[in-house]
């Protein structure tokens, strides 16, 4: 019966959204219904629940009238539509951008979504100096220089900065150090830098070195290595073993970085695009490879999310050719792409998909489906790499429900759970190095691992604190969660502090002052007998207020003990970041930042300039003016603020 009342209540939700699509369908203004747009479905409670776009408005309002045709997720989607919004483009690629920003900036609950949407890292040569300097660099590219990559990692950039060092030996030191250094620093006597700021090689040789640096990031490594080897013989030559020496250890860096790659690619400047459909076919991976001028600039994994309702539908491929077109028009939004982008399955509006991204990047962008030959060897590995980064992740969900299950337990038997389930732990730490630049870190775990978007810093006033950290966690909680309360973010399942009895009871305490003692759950984790990782403490609150405070010790091969104990490393990993960075710029912290009218541009002209802020101090007015940016009034400005 029960079962009966809700399929009638399923029906009756999608007979009222195709009637709302219908509607709309209807009405939509002459002219208009077979125009190019993008429209918005909205549930009963005001959200926007799907964004897509059409090529003809009418013919895909009409396609949502049939749903017996369409997979359950779409049903889902028109039940629970109550109202739609429609915004007509010039032209289809317009759609498409416009589709990608509103659900990028919406995140639609029906929509395919690419979570992970962090910049790459890319090798920087500089331009704006006579020695160039080389280094790693993210984001916009405000920098005078040319750009190579994107990276899939920092690990990977930073292991070609290395090779690159060995090879090309061109500086990666700042500006400020190179113009005030009096001798060669370390890189110069191991051979990774040739010591430009005290004049070890000319402007000239040094921009050899520079253009030879260049050309292999563009591919032209077999050139690179010939030269390197004509070097080699005529220092052989000339019985100058040491530079022959030289050189052929450059010549073996170099070899090293070309036999890293698993597959012959020759010149490829492509991504390649892996989907692996697996776990019931309800679960998705997409494998990304960067190569670029026939480097292997590394991989990362995706896991798009589908929906919050369930499975991706019941229609194989044309699910397929949707994920993976959402996924492009998503990812390449920002991210500049490769002439190529090779795929493993075909996907949707593949030439509109191309015109927008040529449009977007002003240059001309390829699709395709590699049959044969390397590409499709290298597309084989990579749909490989697909399948075992999704069952990775598939085990790892699974022992992070049963850790989630196990924790859940002993809280309950604690008396700590208000709740049915675990989705929200929030793991609180704070760091400081003797009371100076107190920091806490606010880390967050759900049911799909770590929520790095919902970390959160606080800032402490030391001189308040007087590094009790009893008193910078009470203050820590007492600001979270009075936030919560006025303002409405989401109360944890569980808090989880980094610390023993004393932390514990100042959280119970604020948790009373905040009339939450009820409704928020706590646990403390101690370190064992002489901080022992592995035989930690766990505490909960008493039952009453005169009872004792209960201490549980988990035995040392208990996966729960090591599920707490990474909760509490990352805490601690992300306290003592933040405050190596506080403490970091509170040591760079120069007089010139106290004068009024020295900005950073100012401050970092007038550093290159004498070398140091002791030397400003010390400098005269007509010294100061030799400084460019820096006028008479400033300049007198100054010296008046120092003297």
């Amino acid at each position: 019966m029960v079962v009966n009342l809700l399929f009638v209540a399923i029906m009756t939700s999608l007979k009222n959204g195709v009637a709302v699509i219908l509607n709309y369908c209807n009405e939509l203004p002459r002219g208009e219904e077979n125009l190019p747009a993008v429209y918005r479905m909205i549930n009963k409670d005001n959200d926007v629940i799907y964004v897509g776009k059409a090529k003809q408005l009418k013919k895909r309002l009409v396609s949502y009238t049939k749903p017996q045709k369409l997979g359950n997720r779409i049903q889902r989607m028109i039940a629970e539509t109550a109202k739609m919004e429609f915004i007509i483009t010039h032209t289809e690629a317009e759609a498409l951008l416009l589709e990608s920003n509103l659900i990028k900036e919406l995140q639609p609950r029906y929509n395919i979504l690419l979570r992970d949407d962090k910049s790459f890292p890319m090798v920087l040569i500089r331009r704006d100096h006579p020695f160039p300097q080389i280094l790693k660099h993210r984001g916009a590219k405000k920098t005078k220089g040319d750009y190579f990559g994107p990276y899939a990692s920092t690990r990977a950039v930073n292991e070609s900065l290395v090779v690159l060092e060995r090879v090309f030996q061109l500086r990666n030191c700042s500006d400020s150090i190179f113009s005030n250094r009096k001798r060669p620093c370390l890189q110069f006597h191991i051979k990774r830098c040739t010591a430009p700021c005290v004049g070890k090689i000319s402007e000239v040789a040094y921009e050899k070195n520079v253009a030879s640096a260049k050309q292999f990031l563009q591919g032209g490594s077999r050139h690179v290595q010939t030269m390197l080897e004509k070097d080699m013989a005529i220092a052989a030559a000339k019985r100058d073993y040491e530079k022959a020496a030289e050189v052929r250890d450059r010549i073996q860096a170099l070899t090293k970085l070309q036999q890293s790659q698993t597959i012959n690619i020759g010149n490829l400047s492509a991504d390649i695009v892996a989907l692996y459909r697996g776990g019931n076919d309800k679960q998705v991976a997409i494998q990304l490879f960067f190569y670029r001028d026939g480097q292997n600039h590394g991989n990362r994994a995706f896991f798009p999310k589908i929906s919050s309702g369930g499975d991706m539908g019941d229609n194989g491929d044309d699910d397929i050719k949707e994920i993976m077109a959402s996924f492009l028009a998503q990812f390449y939004r920002d991210m500049p792409p490769p002439p190529e982008i090779l795929l493993s399955h075909p996907c949707d509006d593949q030439a509109t998909l191309e015109l927008a991204l040529t449009q977007i990047h002003g240059k001309k962008v390829t699709i395709s489906v590699p049959q044969k030959g390397i590409k499709k060897s290298a597309m084989d590995e990579a749909v490989k790499n697909a399948k075992w980064s999704l069952m990775r992740k598939t085990a790892d969900e699974a022992q992070t429900s049963k850790n989630l299950t196990a924790l859940f337990a002993l809280a309950e038997q604690h008396n700590q759970m208000p709740g049915d389930k675990l989705s929200r732990i929030e793991i609180y730490d704070n760091s400081h190095l003797q009371g100076s630049n107190p920091v806490g870190a606010m880390v967050v775990y759900g049911r799909d691992g770590f929520d790095k978007k919902s970390y959160r810093l606080f800032n402490f006033d030391a001189r308040r604190g007087g590094g009790d950290d009893i008193a910078f966690m009470t203050e820590m909680l007492t600001r979270r969660l009075s936030r919560a309360i006025n303002e409405g973010p989401p109360l944890p399942d569980l808090i989880m502090l980094d610390g023993g009895k004393p932390q514990l009871s100042a959280a119970i305490a604020v948790l009373a002052d905040l009339g939450l003692s009820t409704q928020v759950p706590l646990m403390a984790i101690a370190k064992g007998v002489d901080r022992n990782a592995g035989r930690e403490r766990l505490f909960f609150p008493p039952p009453a207020p005169s009872a004792a405070v209960p201490e549980v010790a988990l035995a040392l091969d208990d996966p729960l003990q090591f599920f707490i104990q990474r909760l509490r490393d990352e805490a601690h990993r992300f306290a003592i970041m933040a405050h190596r960075k506080k403490r970091k710029k509170d040591i760079e912290r120069t007089t010139l930042d106290d004068i009024p009218g020295i900005g950073a541009k100012r401050k970092r002209a007038l550093i290159n300039h004498f070398g140091s802020a002791q030397l400003v101090q010390s400098a005269g007015i007509a010294d100061l003016m030799k400084v460019q940016g820096i006028s008479k009034d400033l300049a007198e400005h100054i010296y008046h603020f120092h003297h």
